[in-house]
């Protein structure tokens, strides 16, 4: 069959919802499709475009599955603008001179940001916010200014909607100093009434960043030195200012279909039907181009509604744009804002209910019918918790006291709401709640990540997943299915709950524990639960890793405090806190690694891994490491592996703390504390993040007023980027926060979980982690800080100790019956200058007395 050819104008987040549905759907091939994408990239997510000041690169904003772009039936042309329309001759003519013929035309080519008519918009320092050349030009132009002077850079953003909090957050990042200028009365005029918005504006202020309202911005004025200096308002008075960002709204990008004669809306904007169809049967308009219903929506969730729509009507569907669902979401530094539904009460006989604490800094307000019965609508400004449950309930009774939902949780009364199916869940991808429980009930989905990956809900904004969950275990409870927490069949505990009965109850030993919580008495555990029952008792009771029966139930690595390598042999990392180490240390490293024969490799974590040594070899390497001044990097433990760090303020003219000193110190404070998983920290010195903070499990960026602390950073497998806690922590306060979160993953993870999932299944998520390491939300704030203080004074070096202990030293020998004897079977090659192990072909041809120098372990190379 011929497929027919479906061209999309538009490289943004709906053509590429676009073509996902249709790729799924069309399973029989009867379209191929064309993507002409303006910019030089793939669709990315432009509404994480702040995410990009924090760390995120690209690559990592990229939308979907990339393998989509790699499918036969579909053309993604980068960095080629599309030109022309020829209606008559179903084409459009790109910037390059190229012509593609279409079978159906869909104009996804979204908006652009609007700069209001005024002297100096012009001017070197003045931004708009749209894209991520955009923003990366942002950066690169603050980052200079930063660079060129001592003081801090002032910034100025004209808007204060979505996208103006957005660019505020984006320079306060940076680490500028922004002030919001608002034309309207308040923040968010769009979205919220003025009550949210004042509520609004003092949460913003309290994170450092100024706002102006009623401020109507009417030139920039340029500096002696050029670029920036100031900007003038309608009043006559100014503002200094380096920078200015532009966020006063977008325009939709209608020039092609004006030029090609298609109809366009009174404020602009392709006029389209409720097919998403122009008065052109052959060309379709989606997104923030298309003016439906009226008007043009510049929310993705409508967007990709019309795309979805568009694809079902090329497969013969008959689905129709419902109506845009304009709820609105936002989370900037720590600050909820969410607005749904007739959120200003105009809708006749309208009732508003308001709650608001503004010591806390908390607005909520519910419309509702003449009645008090239905939900119209609400607004919600410092805690948006009740968002996912009440919007799905928009046009529907509300049971109970409404007012019982806008309470504090804890006050009680808020009643459990049962959503009907048709109910929409995530209205980025229009799921239902209905669909979310067929998933569970007939799809056989029973966990959150089978749930996301059958029906897509939770997957872009991610702001209904709380419901999501919610709405899977109320399905699996109705089957049911009970999903096993135990941690094995010797326990029938989870880790966590056997974590706190193992606390409270003090026992000491893995034979109490069996004794006490095991499922019968005498169980002798197994690979599962005997390292978990280790990992528990080094920080209820602390004691040596190899005393007592504990040494039976340690890892492989932990049994002789190595990391085993493939061919036998055992690699050795001295810790280096910080990554500081002293010449003398280098040396006496060196000599070590030369005098056994030892490959040498930096880590990533700015230190020295030594490979090829034999086990008997270990505590000799040891003795010199030790009175070299070097102590264990548990290397081979799950427990706190290194922080990592810049050289800060010290050295670098870019830093603005400390950040060796501060690594150094957390890096002595945490050695030894063992953990579900193991654990890395970083300690940057400034906002360019050179020790990549925001990859590892705790990340400590240096501002001007103190440190951010960043959480749940992971490599690995599934790669998380950190999400911030806290900002702009003094020293003592940012180190009780670190060590309560440490504690607190420590005591409630799951065995293996790292510390990005954990927060992700914790009660709560990040929220209720913020609750109970800031707020002592579960009042256990002192017992952590005291535990940690235990911990600190207990340490002691593993290998030390063991260098001390002959009996503990009797197990590092290659065979029991002959601890004389080195292991024969370890056989190395040099390459390079070192050595490496000797493969099973150089092995063979040495046998056969082949020119192959293959040795021992103490083969010297010299280079």
């Amino acid at each position: 069959m011929h497929a027919r050819h479906l061209l999309v104008v538009g490289g943004g987040m709906v053509a590429q919802r676009l073509v996902e549905a249709l790729r799924d759907r069309d399973t029989a091939g009867a379209w191929r499709v064309t993507v002409l994408a303006e910019e030089p990239r793939r669709p990315y997510d432009r509404v994480a475009l702040t995410s990009f000041f924090s760390g995120r690169s690209p690559e990592e904003l990229a939308l979907g599955d990339p393998a989509l772009w790699d499918d036969p039936l579909v053309t993604l042309v980068r960095g080629d603008k599309a030109v022309a329309v020829d209606r008559a001759a179903r084409s459009v003519t790109t910037a390059s001179g190229r012509t593609f013929g279409y079978d159906h035309l869909v104009l996804a080519t979204g908006s652009y940001a609007w700069v209001p008519p005024m002297e100096g918009a012009d001017l070197p320092g003045v931004f708009v916010y749209r894209t991520l050349d955009d923003v990366a030009a942002l950066r690169g132009y603050v980052h200079d200014l930063q660079a060129e002077r001592s003081g801090p850079v002032r910034g100025v953003v004209l808007g204060g909607g979505l996208l103006g909090l957005e660019a505020a957050g984006a320079l306060d990042a940076l680490g500028a100093l922004p002030t919001v200028l608002q034309v309207d009365t308040h923040l968010m005029s769009a979205q919220v009434d003025l009550g949210g918005g004042e509520a609004l504006r003092r949460l913003i202020n309290r994170i450092g960043i100024g706002v102006r309202t009623q401020a109507m911005t009417t030139r920039v004025h340029e500096h002696r030195r050029g670029g920036v200096g100031r900007v003038e308002l309608a009043d006559g008075t100014r503002m200094d200012a380096e920078v200015v960002v532009v966020a006063a709204g977008v325009r939709p990008r209608d020039e092609l279909a004006r030029d090609a004669g298609l109809t366009i809306g009174p404020r602009g904007g392709v006029v389209v039907d409720d097919t998403c169809l122009t008065d052109d049967p052959d060309v379709s308009a989606v997104g923030e181009v298309a003016c439906i219903q009226g008007a043009c929506i510049g929310l993705v969730a409508p967007g990709y509604t019309m795309a979805e729509i568009t694809v079902d009507r090329l497969l013969g569907g008959v689905s129709a744009f419902p109506g845009a669902d304009t709820a609105t979401k936002l989370k900037l530094a720590g600050v909820d804002v969410a607005s749904f539904g007739d959120a200003f009460a105009r809708t006749p006989g309208a009732l508003e209910i308001v709650w608001a604490d503004p010591v806390a800094g908390v607005y909520k307000k519910l419309v509702l019918s003449d009645d008090a019965r239905t939900l119209l609508g609400g607004v919600l400004v410092g805690d948006a918790s009740a968002y996912a449950s009440l919007r799905p309930m928009l046009g529907r009774e509300l049971p109970g006291d409404p007012s019982a939902f806008l309470l504090p949780e804890g006050t009680g009364g808020a009643p459990d709401l049962e959503l009907p199916d048709d109910a929409g869940v995530c209205s980025c991808n229009n799921v239902s709640a209905g669909q979310i429980r067929h998933a569970v009930t007939d799809e056989g989905c029973h966990d959150l990540g089978a749930v996301k990956a059958c029906t897509r809900a939770g997957t872009s904004c991610g702001s209904c997943l709380p419901l999501v969950k919610k709405l899977m275990a109320t399905e699996l409870e109705k089957l049911g299915v009970t999903v096993s927490t135990a941690l094995c069949e010797h326990f029938a505990l989870s880790r966590a709950q056997l974590y706190d009965a193992v606390r409270v109850a003090g026992v000491r030993t893995f034979t109490e524990v069996v004794e006490r919580f095991g499922t019968r008495a005498g169980g002798r555990g197994c690979d599962i639960c005997k390292p978990a029952v280790a990992s528990i008792l080094a920080t209820t009771a602390p004691a040596h890793v190899l005393d007592g029966e504990r040494a039976a139930m340690q890892d492989t690595n932990d049994h002789v405090m190595a990391n085993l390598q493939k061919d036998g042999s055992y690699s050795v990392v001295p810790r280096m806190a910080g990554g500081e180490v002293t010449p003398a240390g280098l040396i006496a490293i060196g000599e070590v690694a030369r005098d056994f024969g030892l490959y040498t490799k930096i880590t990533g974590g700015q230190r020295v891994d030594m490979f090829g040594a034999r086990i008997d070899q270990l505590p000799l390497i040891w003795r010199r490491l030790v009175d070299a001044g070097f102590e264990s990097g548990h290397a081979y433990g799950k427990s706190l592996r290194t922080v990592k760090s810049c050289v800060g303020s010290t050295w670098c003219r870019f830093g603005v703390q400390d950040s060796v000193a501060l690594a150094v110190m957390l890096e002595l404070r945490y050695r030894g504390l063992r953990s579900p998983h193991k654990i890395k920290l970083g300690v940057s010195g400034c906002a360019r993040e050179c020790a990549e903070a925001r990859g590892k499990d705790v990340g400590v960026i240096a501002t001007d007023k103190g440190w951010n602390v960043y959480v749940g950073g992971n490599g690995g497998f599934t790669p998380r980027h950190a999400k911030l806690l806290a900002e702009d922590l003094d020293t003592p306060t940012l180190v009780r926060t670190i060590d309560r979160f440490l504690l607190y993953y420590v005591r409630t993870a799951d065995r293996l979980q790292r510390t990005a999932p954990w927060i992700e299944e914790v009660e709560g998520g990040l929220d209720g982690v913020r609750a109970v390491v800031m707020d002592d939300s579960l009042g256990i704030a002192a017992d952590l800080d005291a535990q940690m203080a235990r911990h600190v004074e207990d340490y002691e070096d593993e290998w030390r100790a063991t260098l001390d202990d002959p009996e503990k030293l009797r197990r590092f020998a290659s065979f029991v019956n002959a601890p004389d004897t080195p292991d024969p079977s370890l056989a190395y090659v040099a390459e390079r200058g070192q050595v490496r192990p000797a493969t099973a072909a150089e092995r063979a041809a040495a046998e056969r007395g082949e020119p192959v120098l293959v040795a021992g372990s103490t083969l010297e190379v010299r280079s």
